[in-house]
């Protein structure tokens, strides 16, 4: 039986300006990612300051230098809206692929923050 699933991925940003290539498996149980979503402990750096590229499989989800805040979402956002929709077959035993840049703004100051990749999934329970 196919059930929905939320799997979260974490990564941390120890210096100003640091580049950082995660990647994640994903279980063979895994038959489809339906959408993604950025946050942070840290809220307004990862809203300033990050900029990323995402693939999974090798297929590219977000191209290079894409902005974290277009991948956020705020309080004020339905829980069922949060994800950004993307669709993505065949994905069991798949890698998530993450290439996060930490980009200088004086808006926000530098300081660590941890980033959460959260990925709508579908999953086939095996009943």
């Amino acid at each position: 039986m196919i059930k929905p699933i939320k799997k979260r991925f974490d990564f941390t940003i120890a210096q100003a300006g640091e580049r950082v290539q995660p990647s994640f498996e994903l279980e063979s149980t895994i038959t489809q990612v339906d959408g993604i979503l950025l946050t942070s402990d840290k809220d307004d750096l990862l809203y300033y300051r990050g900029t990323q590229s995402i693939e999974i499989n090798s297929s590219e989800i977000v191209p290079e230098g894409y902005e974290s805040r277009l991948l956020m979402s705020g309080l004020n956002v339905k829980p069922s809206d949060r994800y950004y929709p993307i669709t993505v077959t065949n994905v069991g035993n798949g890698l998530v692929e993450v290439d996060f840049t930490d980009v200088e703004d004086e808006r926000a100051p530098f300081e660590s923050y941890r980033v959460s990749i959260y990925l709508e999934c579908q999953m086939d329970d095996g009943q």
